[in-house]
């Protein structure tokens, strides 16, 4: 994320403002702590992304992953998160001074600006103040630039090139949430090419009653040695594996009942984690 903020202060700056930009202590805050940024430079990065393929055809695809919580679509309101923040009083006010001369000028503004900006002094400190007004100061000319590149970057994302895919495990609170993401795509009025049902649990040759039977009737005895021993146990197994399988289906039967037009994609689950091209050409197998 700072490496992405820094990038834009030097592509959308002279070097010499540049570099007083990303030295002022109130940026180096902001560009790797300050809430939003975090989604906003996604957008940003994304958009460089797109423009560098667009004008050198270096990559076919892009893909962003997100994380898998609600915050994952945070990125959405990137673009109206900052036209509030750049638009906002607080910083019209702190920008105020330096538009007329700088601290030296404060006595130039309207009387309530004036005893604004000495109750900042009081609260935020002198030196503070000044970083905060030297950083708004330097960026206000960039701040059009970053609002017309988000929303750019936002219109991209409803194009016909563009598809979101809703990936989530066959759990009820994990369908719960790719129920979220489809309504507020669709909300957004955003593409979305359907559900990715991941590691989804498969029904075994024998049902669940009729395995657990067998492992009981292997067992029931005085007789049972190591064989049946081994062989109920994986019976048993085989039983959860089941149970497991028939749980996934009720979930998904669920999700598609109140998503009838989303469609779904299944991968079955794995003995192992996925990890190299050759995982993956099981999965498609």
């Amino acid at each position: 994320m700072k490496r992405t903020f820094d990038d834009v202060v030097h592509a959308h700056a002279d070097p010499q403002r540049a570099a007083q930009i990303i030295a002022n202590p109130f940026y180096q805050s902001v560009s790797s702590s300050f809430a939003g940024t975090q989604e906003y430079m996604a957008m940003e990065k994304l958009g460089q992304l797109r423009a560098e393929a667009d004008r050198t055809g270096r990559w076919d695809l892009i893909v962003v992953d997100t994380p898998p919580s609600r915050s994952a679509l945070d990125f959405l309101d990137a673009p109206k998160r900052l036209g509030s923040f750049l638009d906002g009083r607080f910083v019209r006010l702190l920008a105020a001074p330096a538009k007329v001369g700088g601290r030296a000028s404060v006595k130039a503004l309207a009387g309530g600006v004036a005893v604004a900006t000495k109750v900042l002094d009081k609260l935020l400190g002198a030196q503070l103040l000044r970083d905060v007004q030297t950083f708004v100061a330097a960026l206000d000319t960039m701040f059009g630039g970053f609002r017309e590149r988000a929303d750019a970057t936002y219109a991209l994302l409803s194009e016909p090139g563009t598809a979101f895919l809703v990936v989530a495990a066959p759990e009820r609170d994990a369908l719960r949430e790719a129920r979220y993401f489809v309504e507020r795509l669709a909300h957004d009025q955003m593409p979305l090419a359907g559900l990715v049902l991941n590691r989804v649990a498969q029904p075994g040759p024998i049902g669940v009653d009729r395995a657990l039977g067998a492992a009981l009737q292997l067992t029931d005895g005085e007789e049972s040695g190591a064989a049946e021993r081994a062989a109920a146990a994986a019976l048993r197994l085989q039983a959860s594996v089941g149970a497991l399988a028939a749980r996934h289906r009720a979930a998904l039967r669920g999700f598609a009942a109140a998503h009838p037009g989303v469609p779904v994609a299944v991968v079955a689950a794995a003995p192992t984690d996925v990890h190299d091209l050759e995982g993956l050409r099981q999965i498609l197998r």
